[in-house]
């Protein structure tokens, strides 16, 4: 096993011909010590940055379901999933477990009716040490999880799919956009 500087090292970094991981020029998971246990990131000495993140859901709903969200008898389905997701993003960190607590200055999540389903977007920013695109996912996965509750009494077989990070600005790796095929 290579030497790493620090004990707060993100990096896993083991001899590619010892046990067949890969090597230090390979890029690796950063959750890991030198000695292969999951650990949190040391983000302290990372420059604090403005960091934004947006991330997307899809609910596929039949048409059935979408011509009756209008009537659901628990309110807006849309709304309560807007409202999910915000609240969503301010509790990352306490559903991941290596995730950093944050202070967000922002959150925004919208979700809207679109064909075959709803599409739900989600953006988290803030200024700090260390990004925000699992703020941003977990609105988004959470948001539409809540749709799916406040409809699966007209349909179990809702589909939620194509969970993804869109975009992410700030901090060292800079810009990143979802290339759309």
């Amino acid at each position: 096993m290579k030497k790493k500087d620090s004990i707060y090292s993100a990096e896993l970094i083991v001899d590619d011909v010892a046990d067949g991981l890969p090597d230090a020029a390979t890029p690796t998971l950063s959750h890991y010590d030198e000695t292969g246990q999951a650990c949190m990131v040391d983000v302290s000495t990372k420059a604090e940055t403005r960091r934004e993140a947006t991330a997307a859901a899809f609910v596929e709903l039949s048409d059935a379901v979408l011509a009756a969200l209008p009537q659901n008898p628990k309110g807006n389905p849309l709304e309560v999933a807007r409202f999910a997701g915000i609240q969503a993003a301010k509790q990352a960190s306490n559903l991941i477990p290596m995730c950093h607590p944050l202070a967000l200055s922002f959150v925004d999540v919208q979700v809207r009716v679109v064909q075959g389903g709803v599409a739900i977007e989600a953006t988290a920013a803030t200024v700090a040490g260390t990004g925000v695109e699992m703020e941003a996912m977990t609105a988004a996965s959470i948001a539409a999880l809540t749709v799916y509750d406040m409809t699966k009494a007209l349909d179990k077989g809702i589909r939620i799919r194509e969970v993804a990070l869109l975009r992410k600005s700030g901090g060292k790796s800079g810009e990143y956009r979802r290339e759309i095929v």
